[in-house]
């Protein structure tokens, strides 16, 4: 039953997103921005990593895309709220975690596909990975949206209105953004940056997929990137998932 509950809540949502191109287009236009614009910039500079600038920025650009995303998709519960869709579907015998679980695999897919044309953006701006490093990005991509939209519904389920759910995302997404290494690797900060660095899980799955990007998929970095990925995930859909039941959802 929670897995036909699922494809259920599911396919309504994949339904909405494929009827509205501005939605799936859209959500690719920071992370191409700074492809474009930034990329360039960083071009034969010392970077204090293994690989090009193109393998140190993309695998960053990648999670950004994830981070950002997924973390502002709770917008659309409050709007459910408001408009009494949520309240319909309370009253169903509909699984709690699969109106959850329905929510993020639609928001995972549809920042997968997003990070399949930023990939192919940055290859022909000059991006060379294995193939395997590719997919291992593609894979982290997923298990981070599915983490944050987690956080970001049960979130939405808290609050309101959108003037008090934004402010609370953009104070988390921000630092996390900067600590993480998304745009420049940590070995380039200070000791005491770098240190404070390493208490923000993302910096682990950035240096994960940056290690996939040049085809080291042996070290530590991919085993502590793989491992904090699926603690966030279990984390992440436990918190959302009671957030649910407790509102009643």
């Amino acid at each position: 039953m929670l897995l036909h509950d699922t494809s259920i809540v599911f396919g309504r949502y994949a339904r909405q997103t494929l009827r509205s191109k501005f939605q799936i287009l859209f959500g690719i236009l920071m992370p191409l921005l700074y492809l474009v614009f930034f990329g360039p910039l960083l071009t034969d500079l010392p970077l204090g990593s293994r690989g090009d600038s193109w393998q140190i920025l993309v695998p960053g650009l990648l999670l950004q895309l994830g981070l950002f995303g997924a973390s502002f998709a709770g917008f659309s519960v409050i709007i459910e709220k408001n408009t009494g869709v949520v309240e319909r579907m309370r009253v169903t015998p509909v699984s709690r975690l699969a109106l959850l679980l329905g929510r993020v695999l639609r928001d995972a897919l549809l920042f997968v596909f997003q990070a399949v044309l930023l990939v192919l953006a940055a290859v022909v701006m000059g991006l060379r990975a294995p193939l395997g490093g590719i997919l291992i990005g593609f894979a982290f991509v997923a298990v981070l949206s599915l983490s944050l939209a987690s956080l970001s519904y049960g979130l939405a389920m808290s609050v309101r209105t959108p003037q008090e759910f934004g402010p609370v995302i953009n104070s988390v997404t921000m630092p996390a953004m900067l600590l993480s290494g998304l745009m420049l690797p940590m070995a380039l900060a200070p000791d005491w940056l770098d240190l404070l660095s390493h208490f923000m899980p993302f910096r682990y799955l950035v240096d994960a997929v940056r290690a996939g990007y040049v085809g080291d998929y042996g070290n530590s970095h991919m085993l502590y990137g793989t491992l904090m990925a699926l603690a966030l995930a279990a984390v992440s859909v436990t918190v959302g998932t009671r957030r649910f039941r407790k509102a009643g959802a």
